[in-house]
């Protein structure tokens, strides 16, 4: 796998405005946010580029703890009790520009649907 910008900014050389980790799952503030509230969760296990690459088996531990820490966050920032959106977007047709697994959290403002 290719060396990302998210695997720089987990071997925190890159700064980042992180608002949650732990030994498995670093999230920080997107730098074009798209709502009031837009944070990226990401694992620190770099080899996984996106959720076509997940295994119910392997990853099962890993995205229970991808979600928790999204709740936690949401809490955090004031989003839990109004709503908030969690988004994978998985390849370049879905609009994932980095190889790294990631969720955006987006709350703060109404969401609509279809996102688009």
């Amino acid at each position: 796998m290719a060396e990302t910008i998210f695997a720089k900014i987990i071997r925190k050389e890159i700064p980042a405005d992180i608002v949650f980790e732990n030994e498995t799952v670093l999230a920080f503030k997107d730098i074009n946010p798209q709502a009031p509230v837009h944070v990226l969760i990401i694992p620190k296990i770099t080899e996984i580029e996106s959720a076509k690459d997940l295994s119910t088996e392997k990853h099962s531990k890993l995205l229970g703890e991808l979600f928790n820490a999204a709740n936690e966050i949401a809490k955090k920032l004031g989003v839990f009790e109004s709503g908030f959106r969690l988004v994978i977007n998985s390849g370049k047709d879905s609009g994932q520009e980095v190889p790294h697994l990631h969720i955006h959290l987006l709350g703060g403002r109404k969401l609509t649907w279809p996102p688009g």
